[in-house]
């Protein structure tokens, strides 16, 4: 499995990844208070594809209040990883836009990444970040209750 990958494609990530579980890096037993607290805040990570590239938005929110970066991604290697860059902070009320502000780019050789281990037809994704975590997710439709969907 390792060496051939999980096999995901793009069309296997559209949709409302929400935030269940974490496992930090070398860690036996789940991050219980952390994952709790975001998913409190309705962790979640929006991914759509365009194209040969993916939209993401890795959000929370409080309430009405909601707090997205947003920015493209991309599946590359046979693994496959995750590539993105968030570009774009954006914080909204009721769907309404209250600030919007450009981010800036990664150095050079440090772009963000998720290994992408597993994903089930009962809708789980599990994936290792570049920090050597573990995050599992479980798919929760096109969009979130209350969540309007990022501008292209």
């Amino acid at each position: 499995m390792r060496r051939d990958g999980s096999g995901l494609r793009a069309d296997d990530l559209a949709g409302s990844w929400w935030l269940d579980q974490l496992w930090p890096r070398g860690q036996v037993q789940p991050a219980n208070a952390s994952a709790a607290l975001l998913r409190g805040l309705r962790a979640r990570l929006e991914i759509t594809p365009q194209g040969d590239q993916l939209q993401l938005c890795n959000a929370v929110s409080l309430g009405a209040l909601d707090l997205c970066f947003r920015g493209p991604g991309r599946l590359t290697g046979t693994r496959p990883l995750l590539q993105f860059q968030f570009d774009v902070l954006t914080l909204s009320l009721a769907g309404k836009t209250l600030l919007e502000r450009r981010l800036p780019a990664p150095a050079a050789g440090r772009m963000p990444f998720f290994a992408l281990l597993g994903r089930s037809p009962g809708g789980w994704l599990a994936a290792r970040g570049r920090g050597g975590g573990l995050a599992l997710w479980r798919l929760r439709g096109p969009k979130p209750p209350g969540h309007t969907a990022p501008a292209s």
